[in-house]
């Protein structure tokens, strides 16, 4: 899970957040991962209990489900896509050392990505990813533990901006939209794991074990960069960047002032890297679970079914970026807030879905999360709604 969720959430999201309001929002990236966690732990029982995905599992609750499902993935396919695609392209730029746009990465990006998945690369390369997002990992936690070491940057009688103003409140939904992972992931990792099962055994033991390491690594580093994002850029005279190139320079100079001006080149590459694994993930994962839908709507399906189904996803992507004309902010903004906009029905789904196996049996305390979750989920949403609306 942590090769797909790593991106918008953790880079661009956690930082900010720590560096424009200090340690004010880590409440809310702790509460947000706690709530949401059994929604994608659901996908996983489902699967080990069924030897099914959730996308049949969604079929075979009636087509209200199937249907609301393939709308609402098919929407956050290709956001998602494109804002994973532009963030990588956006690194990639500030990591070159000749200017080229980053609407022409963006096509060179996805053209790389797609050669790798139609020749049947992403298995081994999927390995080196995890390699890369580990490199990654270790890097933000050295600079983590130096910054604590040498203290806050923000001078001691700063005040900075208060995020409990309702001008914030969109702020805040964006934030939370992929903490950790937008949460259609759980498809995702629901089919990956059912191709898993039908390679080798997987005990439920081990299929929990899996997902809740990759799941709480993944929550776990959100604040790991939050926590960054404070320390470091909290405070400071020069503007928070919220998108594009400059975000990028802004994003390497945490590590560049923590660890070493050495180091800046070398974590910019891994950047990059971490998050070219990351749009691999999702194109693979997302062409997956369309495909997968596809064939149970009952289409009659080739073996260049997935094929085509990536190819459609990318070019669409591609014109959600030229749509907004390759501005990372506001794309990243609609995009995670269009995920927590989703994540209330998506929950509900895998909720619904698993209380109707006898076999999954839960303990109060993952009961008791999952109500509390869904009522917390779908009041921020509607107070958002209304603010937007209103």
């Amino acid at each position: 899970m942590a090769t797909a969720a790593i991106g918008g959430s953790h880079l661009v999201a956690s930082t900010q957040a720590g560096a424009i309001f200090g340690w004010q929002l880590f409440w809310l990236i702790l509460v947000v991962n706690v709530l949401k966690y059994p929604f994608f732990r659901f996908g996983i029982e489902y699967t080990l209990a069924t030897k099914k995905s959730l996308v049949e599992g969604y079929q075979s609750k009636g087509p209200w489900f199937f249907y609301s499902f393939i709308g609402l993935n098919i929407i956050a396919a290709v956001v998602n896509t494109a804002g994973v695609l532009l963030l990588t392209a956006s690194l990639l730029h500030y990591a070159l050392p000749i200017a080229i746009s980053v609407t022409l990465l963006c096509w060179l990006i996805l053209a790389v990505c797609l050669v790798i998945l139609l020749l049947g690369h992403f298995k081994a390369l999927d390995n080196v990813a995890k390699a890369i997002m580990g490199l990654l990992t270790l890097a933000t936690v050295i600079a983590l533990a130096i910054a604590f070491s040498n203290g806050p940057m923000a001078p001691a009688d700063y005040v900075g901006p208060s995020p409990y103003e309702l001008a914030m409140l969109g702020f805040m939904v964006a934030l939370m939209g992929w903490m950790p992972a937008p949460i259609e992931i759980s498809a995702l990792s629901s089919l990956w794991l059912k191709e898993k099962q039908s390679q080798q055994s997987v005990t439920k033991a081990q299929g929990l074990f899996d997902f809740n390491l990759g799941y709480w690594l993944t929550a776990g580093l959100a604040l790991v960069f939050f926590s960054l994002g404070v320390l470091v850029q909290y405070g400071q005279s020069a503007n928070i960047e919220l998108g594009g190139v400059a975000f990028a320079k802004q994003l390497i100079d945490m590590y560049a002032l923590t660890i070493g001006e050495w180091a800046r080149p070398l974590v910019s590459i891994i950047a990059f890297l971490c998050m070219f694994g990351t749009t691999l993930t999702v194109l693979d994962g997302y062409a997956r679970t369309l495909n997968e839908s596809h064939k149970l709507l009952g289409f009659k399906q080739s073996k260049h079914s997935l094929n085509i189904w990536l190819i459609v996803q990318s070019l669409a992507g591609m014109a959600v970026i030229l749509f907004f004309k390759s501005a990372l902010g506001p794309m990243l903004t609609f995009a995670m807030t269009l995920a927590f906009l989703t994540t209330p029905i998506f929950a509900w789904l895998n909720f619904s879905l698993v209380r109707s196996v006898p076999s999954i049996q839960h303990s109060k305390v993952i009961q008791s999360l999952s109500w509390l979750g869904l009522i917390y989920l779908v009041g921020f949403a509607l107070v958002f709604l209304v603010w937007k609306l209103g």
